[in-house]
């Protein structure tokens, strides 16, 4: 297969904004495949060669790949910065200047294939050591001098991660239902992600085994499973009648969520961005193996820093000091961390995701035994708002965030990847102000002005729509960044930089720069009121106005944890302006400020 006909639905894709034509472009597409090349046709759509838990990556830096740029395309140095200060995308300045020496270049080309651009991508990625720099240029370089305009363009962006397509991971799961399936089978195809974290996985089994094949699919230690998250509530006495009047509360701790997998003594943990954590806890991967009875688990928890002197728990800015990539062995020793487990998702070879949570629980005590390292959640069933008061304020005692309620009900299955009611949290501020925070991807940039001039004096923050899966945004931020933030925020965005809005990205505010939603940062508010500028939740409260945050402040804490999909969703910002129990006037409203 020659990589020109990827490369020119990459194209179709990339000048698509209708969600139901790039479904439509794909799911044609992928009915021309073979299986193995479906499954690598949708990583290389990501950007990847793997699925997202898979630790290793390309890792090649602009310089490295328009240095080879040059060498190809025979341009100087001045040009290509002149070049680059225009286009700032290898892949346009890839697809420039390749263009301009077609003519030349194609004397000496020969087709280049699919396979071959695999095989040296994977000899990119594995290239280690002391030249490994060069080594990369030269495979790199091989498959670009063989390469057209628009094939060059892709090449450039799978390379340095940058691939800008628009066709997200429910796009592809819609184009392989409809190509392979139908409507109805949706849901199956999408559990089977959840449950894996793979999508090029799900696409092979399902093109060579059909929707049979997808539904036997099961919990696999080693491949990650997407969390289940909880919906919100403003009172203990509302989450008990949601929940029939009885529930099982927990402690909600302030810490780091992993999922560990343990398998016949090996044990690996992944947060939930699917990072391989283990390096950063291997004294919580150590004890857990220790104290797990089974051959192999899959478990989820909370890693919590404790204080050495009292083993009381610490603020979560302390377990933050584990997620360094050197110094680990003194970073253990300073800042001890215990793993409070609530869930268990597979125990031998049974998936424990279909069974309810008090099921679940039960089992989980089973199979693990306890350590000064590795305990269970403190856990209560509640049956009255009295016994849930009680609960809460020893979880405050306790300094914890709040409290988690789990329904107990014969329906109370582990729903990865999805928010219900199943799991409702709950904070003592839900009843008094909008004090959460918020979980917000960046989507644009403003440039500053007097002491912020040369830098990005405020961001353009969005919500997730799980509905049209856009961003949708929702306020304007511009304050609680110190001096260092700011000098920071190019390296920290800049790599995601889009010439033009993203095709996810519903907004009316137009800033100076637009960024593919990538970044995520913790945000608090006021309040939400009534926006005529913002589109999260457009025209569901009133015709022709959003909502938007007054007041946002940025709380210093960038989510590095969360993917842009899992922040929050408009759905709730729509629920906690339900909350709040009153409007605003969008005439009065400074949401948009």
């Amino acid at each position: 297969m020659l990589f020109a006909d990827v490369a020119d639905v990459f194209d179709r894709l990339e000048v698509t904004s209708s969600r139901l034509e790039m479904t439509s472009i794909l799911s044609e597409f992928f009915k021309t495949l073979e299986p193995g090349s479906l499954r690598d046709i949708v990583y290389l759509s990501q950007g990847k060669l793997h699925p997202d838990f898979y630790p290793q990556e390309l890792g090649m830096a602009d310089k490295l790949v328009l240095r080879a740029v040059a060498s190809i395309s025979g341009t100087t140095g001045k040009a290509m910065d002149e070049v680059w200060k225009r286009e700032g995308d290898p892949g346009k300045i890839a697809e420039v200047l390749i263009k301009k020496r077609a003519g030349q270049m194609s004397l000496f080309s020969e087709p280049l294939t699919l396979d071959r651009v695999l095989k040296n991508l994977a000899l990119i990625e594995n290239a280690e050591g002391r030249d490994s720099q060069d080594r990369k240029m030269k495979y790199f370089s091989q498959i670009l001098r063989d390469s057209d305009p628009v094939e060059a363009r892709y090449l450039c962006r799978i390379v340095t991660g940058r691939m800008r397509v628009g066709a997200g991971s429910m796009t592809i799961l819609d184009a392989l239902s409809e190509a392979f399936g139908t409507k109805g089978d949706r849901p199956d195809i999408e559990r089977a992600f959840n449950i894996t974290c793979d999508l090029g996985l799900v696409a092979e089994t399902l093109a060579s085994g059909g929707v049979d094949r997808i539904r036997e699919m099961k919990v696999t230690v080693n491949n990650p499973i997407k969390v289940m998250l909880a919906e919100r509530l403003p009172s203990i006495p509302m989450i008990l009648d949601r929940m029939g009047g009885k529930c099982a509360m927990e402690f909600k701790y302030d810490g780091i969520r992993v999922q560990a997998h343990i398998d016949k003594g090996s044990v690996k943990l992944y947060s939930r961005r699917l990072e391989d954590m283990t390096s950063n806890f291997p004294d919580i991967a150590e004890e857990l193996r220790k104290q797990c009875k089974a051959e192999r688990a899959i478990i989820e928890g909370e890693c919590v820093a404790v204080d050495p002197k009292t083993g009381g728990m610490l603020p979560f800015q302390n377990v933050t000091h584990r997620r360094k990539k050197h110094g680990m062995d003194k970073a253990v020793e300073e800042y001890p961390v215990k793993i409070f487990m609530f869930d268990i998702l597979l125990a031998g070879d049974e998936d424990m995701t279909v069974f309810p949570f008090g099921e679940r629980r039960s089992k989980l005590s089973e199979v693990f035994d306890l350590s000064d390292k590795v305990g269970l959640t403190a856990m209560e069933i509640i049956g009255t708002a009295e016994e849930g008061e009680a609960f809460f304020g020893r979880a405050l005692g306790m300094k914890c965030e709040g409290i988690l309620a789990k329904s107990l009900a014969p329906e109370s299955v582990y729903r990865a990847g999805s928010r219900g009611f199943l799991w409702i949290k709950y904070k003592k501020d839900y009843e008094e102000s909008l004090t959460d925070s918020f979980d917000l991807v960046v989507v644009g940039a403003f440039h500053g002005r007097g002491k912020r001039a040369g830098k990005y004096g405020a961001l353009l923050m969005a919500a997730f729509d799980e509905e049209s899966r856009k961003y949708c945004t929702v306020c304007k931020l511009g304050t609680g960044f110190d001096d260092a933030f700011l000098a920071e925020l190019p390296d920290i965005l800049d790599g995601y930089i889009s010439e033009d809005r993203p095709h996810m990205v519903d907004a009316q505010m137009m800033p100076d720069v637009w960024f593919l939603p990538t970044i995520v940062l913790e945000v608090v508010a006021a309040e939400i009121s009534l926006s005529p500028i913002h589109t999260a939740a457009l025209g569901i409260v009133k015709e022709d106005a959003g909502l938007g945050l007054r007041f946002p402040r940025f709380t210093g804490r960038i989510r590095d944890d969360k993917g842009p999909e899992e922040c929050t969703t408009v759905n709730e910002v729509l629920e906690m302006y339900e909350m709040q129990g009153r409007d605003c006037d969008p005439e009065n409203s400074r949401a948009s400020d």
